[in-house]
């Protein structure tokens, strides 16, 4: 029987991880959970799964959550609560799946414990990759990624020897706007950004995806986890989303992960990992398939994922600027206080502007989220658009 935390419980990878949990009574138990400010799904999540504790970051939501709950399970609040909830002895396994850079510092404080975090929050890699991955090897923690994407790959480099691998391609369905002249991107609106043709997400991810930004962020966190240079990891576009990612090797042969398009087959991968588990998913239909189409992305149309490349080129807490003002212009425009095409301009301009490190601590990198935050939001103030 293996206990679980899961931060960010009532997001999407949250809610996915706790119906893959409740298929397996006898492996999983819900020890904690900890969410942002909704406490209404929290409160249901309690009464079905009955941590020991939960722990939300917002102070006045968990005053409501512990009226609600007469004290049973015990309900902690603060930033603090996340990360001691995470480090807990009666902890085996955490689900990073908050959103945003607000998962580095739990996720960071369970790889010192030693636990094995299942990573769906890929900003802890792009902000601090080379720190975190450091931190793995030396507290003997174990890293596994949620994303499908990098599932993916771990899945086609199982019995492989990594020195063999020539590149690895990660594919994205090219989000809403894929087949959109650049020219249409000034008028595009919230509600058509968030309307994503295949996945359901979080609204954040969920622009990520439309821009490619997530793709880009995705790029970076492959570079850390599977050790390979910027220029040996590829984006194709594959808008049935049933292969999420490939692995050539260097003899020409390429190996594929399919599967219908449900996170719970990635996140159920990663907590019986190495092990496969029996599961009721749905299944590939290849009659019905009928074709699979694939093509290069338009690094002009989508700047983002070229930012990221160049991020990650450049190195240091490059990333952790993207990072940063990547979130701040995304809520902007959440927000409808500035354009489509200025969350790719914004974030530019934060890394011409923002001062890069190249060998930076993790209070460098706290000390550059703040300072990027604070630069994109001064200049869209000075633009009038915020």
């Amino acid at each position: 029987m293996k206990n679980i935390c899961i931060l960010g419980s009532t997001g999407s990878i949250g809610q996915n991880s706790l119906d893959v949990i409740n298929n397996f009574p006898d492996r999983f138990r819900v020890t904690y959970l900890t969410a942002n400010t909704n406490i209404e799904h929290l409160t249901h999540q309690i009464h079905k799964f009955k941590p020991r504790g939960v722990a939300v970051l917002d102070e006045s939501a968990a005053s409501r959550l512990k009226k609600n709950t007469n004290g049973h399970p015990d309900v902690y609040s603060g930033e603090g609560s996340l990360c001691e909830l995470a480090t807990r002895d009666d902890v085996d396994i955490v689900i990073s799946s908050l959103v945003g850079f607000a998962g580095l510092r739990p996720t960071i404080e369970a790889i010192k414990k030693g636990k094995t975090v299942a990573l769906a929050n890929k900003e802890t890699l792009v902000a601090a990759g080379e720190i975190v991955t450091a931190l793995v090897k030396k507290h003997n923690a174990r890293l596994v990624p949620i994303d499908s994407e990098h599932s993916a790959i771990l899945q086609c480099l199982a019995g492989e020897d990594r020195k063999d691998i020539s590149r690895i391609i990660l594919t994205a369905s090219g989000g809403p706007f894929r087949d959109l002249d650049k020219s249409k991107f000034s008028n595009i609106t919230v509600d058509e950004a968030l309307a994503h043709p295949i996945w359901r997400m979080g609204k954040k991810i969920t622009i990520d995806s439309a821009t490619l930004m997530n793709k880009g962020l995705e790029v970076i966190e492959a570079h850390w986890l599977f050790n390979l240079p910027p220029d040996r990891i590829d984006v194709l576009i594959h808008p049935q989303s049933i292969i999420h990612s490939l692995v050539e090797f260097v003899d020409g042969s390429v190996k594929a992960q399919l599967g219908v398009p449900d996170m719970k087959i990635p996140i159920q991968y990663a907590l019986t990992y190495p092990e496969r588990a029996v599961s009721s998913f749905p299944r590939i239909d290849f009659a019905q398939l009928k074709q699979m189409t694939f093509y290069e992305p338009d690094m002009e149309k989508f700047e983002c994922l070229s930012l990221a490349y160049d991020a990650l080129k450049r190195g240091g807490n490059a990333p952790a600027i993207l990072n940063a003002a990547n979130e701040v212009a995304v809520d902007l425009f959440l927000k409808n206080k500035i354009g489509f095409l200025e969350i790719p301009r914004l974030i530019r301009q934060a890394l011409g502007n923002v001062t890069v490190k190249q060998t930076p601590s993790l209070d460098d990198i706290i000390e550059t989220d703040k300072a990027t935050r604070i630069y994109v939001n001064d200049i869209s103030k000075l633009a009038g658009r915020n």
